[in-house]
This record gives C-alpha cells, structure tokens and sequence, in this order.
C-alpha cells in the first residue's frame, strides 16, 4: 500500500499538482508500508479497557504522520482465512506475527497464560492517520470481527517512523 490514508484507512487522492511535483521529486510525501523497516512500536495495549486518548498522549506519536496500526487477535485456525477476508474489505493485510512479539501477545492475562489450542495469532494491518477516536473505533472493529469469529481481539499497536528530532 503507497501513499497517504486518511482516519479511515481510505486512500487520499491527491490533486494534480500533487501528483506531478510528486514524480519529480518535490513536496511528495513518500508512502509508508506496513513492513517497513524503519517502524517502530509507539504505543499499544492488551487492556481493553484503557483509554486510547491516554495511551496516545503518554506516547511518542506524531499525529500528523502515517502510521500502521496492527491488531493482534487469536483465532480459531480453521476461521483465520475467513477472518482476514473480512478485514481485508477494510484495507487491512495480515501480516508476519513474529514481528509482533508473540510473547506479549501469548501471555495475555484473559488466557492466563498461552492462546488456547487449535488457535493462532493473527495479526491484521494497514497504513493509516490516527486520532484517538479513531483508534477506538478500530479496537471495536477488530473486538467484533474477533468475536463473530470465535477469537478474541488481544490488543493493539501503532507502529510508526522514528521521528527524526
């Protein structure tokens, strides 16, 4: 996925102008993917019940900026394909769980300790601009798909560019 998303995940269409100074290497905002090498984790979160404008103003996140979000959700296996479809419709990719740190996700405390058997850890992405309010919103989002699959959403991360300050 290149190119900026807005609060919705959606792409941005850009003017034009935008689009031809972009070719030519000036005042083109360079699109960010979900496996890029240069994210780092901001924040995250398996509390359900944390509030994502807390988390996102203890943190260093750049509003202004493009980041990833990614959901960690353990699934069923045999739902997992049916799963990632349906959050595909929404822009979002599953992606590599190992960068995830499956550690933190495994031991979440509504387990006591590893994901169930005959499951797995799913993590769907997707480029995006946040705001609290927004990120709420996907938390329910990925609770529901989750849950209508037989899994559970574990938690959250914003991954995003290293500010260069």
């Amino acid at each position: 996925m290149s190119g900026p998303r807005d609060l919705n995940g959606r792409p941005v269409s850009r003017t034009r102008w935008q689009r031809m100074t972009a070719r030519l290497g000036r005042a083109g905002e360079e699109g960010l993917a979900t496996d890029d090498p240069e994210l780092v984790n901001i924040v995250g979160s398996l509390d359900d019940a944390v509030s994502s404008a807390t988390l996102l103003s203890e943190s260093a996140w750049e509003p202004e900026q493009q980041v990833v979000l990614r959901h960690l959700l353990v699934l069923p296996t045999t739902r997992v394909a049916e799963a990632v479809a349906v959050a595909g419709l929404d822009g979002y990719a599953a992606m590599d769980a190992s960068d995830a740190d499956r550690d933190w996700a495994a031991t979440a405390p509504m387990f006591g300790g590893p994901a169930p058997a005959q499951s797995e850890l799913v993590v769907l992405g997707r480029v995006q601009l946040i705001d609290a309010m927004h990120l709420s919103q996907e938390r329910s989002r990925m609770a529901s798909l989750g849950s209508r699959h037989g899994g559970v959403a574990l938690g959250w991360q914003v991954w995003q560019r290293a500010s260069s300050s």
